[in-house]
């Protein structure tokens, strides 16, 4: 009896299965996966220039992209190519001469979409004795060699035809150089807002120039690593034209979209206003114009080889390369 009940035991289950294929057969099973949302992590910094990325999301123009980005915020910027390394985030907001660094040193990654450029951001703040940038020579300046601040001075002062040499340069953060700055321990500082403002603290001190006397220079890039964009060129079609509908959006809509990424970024405001003032947003007319390769400068590949010339030099990387390599200007114009 044992055995009989097994043998009919076995043949229910049989049929339940074969009932199973066949309604599968029907058409009985949810959507395949291939229409699910393309699923990939973000990272960024607290910073408003990727402020946008949370308007694409808080208005569905992810969704109607089929697209689901998580946004991870990564403060320490030195954690960004490990995370990239490590396939713990797909994509990343950074600056072009700081990811220019990290493919040079490995990061498998291509520029994607351009996000927004520093438009008075950044600065060098200095006092009343210096008036032009060749008065650095001589000077003590505060500012941070891991971060964007040095290669923007560097690029000043390569201008002005000025020898870095010449100049006493102290290493510290933007914040620690505004403040110093302040003090009256420094003659000058490479530093970006509140300090610019703050410049005025000092007796004598002002902004001696700033990212709106040198547009271009300081750009935010989409950088996502090579294999997804190979295997998901629809999902990163979808993340660059959700982007450039955000920044239509928020050019519509300025004070919904301050008050979005005020929330979405833990700031006040006050607080995003004061940095939207700061820079300039990339939307679709800016991207085709950063990325077009036949203009001669301004563009994301006369920047890319300004910031390989200038690491170069400096012995930061050792690696050639070469801008057509890591930028992809396809999806800029597939979204014309």
């Amino acid at each position: 009896m044992k055995k009989v009940g097994f043998f009919r035991y076995i043949v229910l289950v049989l049929i339940i299965a074969l009932g199973s294929v066949l309604v599968a057969g029907c058409g009985g099973t949810t959507e395949p996966a291939e229409n699910e949302p393309v699923q990939f992590k973000i990272g960024h910094c607290t910073w408003v220039g990727y402020g946008p990325l949370y308007i694409a999301q808080e208005k569905g123009f992810f969704e109607d992209h089929n697209i689901q980005p998580e946004m991870v915020i990564i403060e320490d910027e030195s954690q960004y190519a490990a995370a990239i390394l490590a396939n713990e985030i797909q994509a990343l907001g950074n600056v072009v001469d700081r990811e220019v660094i990290h493919y040079a040193n490995g990061a498998p990654i291509s520029f994607v979409c351009a996000m927004d450029q520093s438009y008075g951001g950044d600065g060098i703040i200095a006092s009343a004795d210096i008036q032009s940038v060749e008065d650095l020579a001589g000077k003590t300046v505060g500012l941070d060699k891991s971060s964007t601040s040095y290669f923007f001075f560097l690029a000043i002062i390569d201008k002005y035809n000025v020898d870095e040499s010449t100049i006493d340069i102290q290493e510290m953060t933007a914040g620690d150089a505004g403040a110093a700055f302040v003090a009256g321990r420094l003659d000058a500082a490479v530093a970006w807002e509140p300090w610019l403002t703050n410049a005025g603290q000092r007796e004598g001190g002002h902004v001696l120039v700033s990212s709106r006397d040198f547009p271009g220079m300081i750009v935010d890039v989409i950088s996502m690593r090579q294999d997804f964009v190979e295997e998901n060129p629809e999902a990163v079609q979808g993340l660059v034209d959700a982007w450039n509908e955000a920044i239509a959006f928020y050019n519509e809509n300025p004070e919904e979209g301050n008050q979005i990424m005020a929330d979405a970024l833990g700031l006040t405001g006050e607080e995003i206003v004061e940095m939207v003032e700061g820079v300039e947003f990339m939307g679709l007319q800016e991207n085709i114009d950063f990325f077009d390769n036949e203009a001669a400068e301004g563009t994301i590949y006369s920047l890319t080889d300004l910031a390989v010339e200038f690491w170069t030099e400096k012995g930061i990387i050792e690696t050639e390369v070469k801008a057509e390599d890591i930028i992809k200007p396809e999806f800029v114009k597939a979204s014309k």
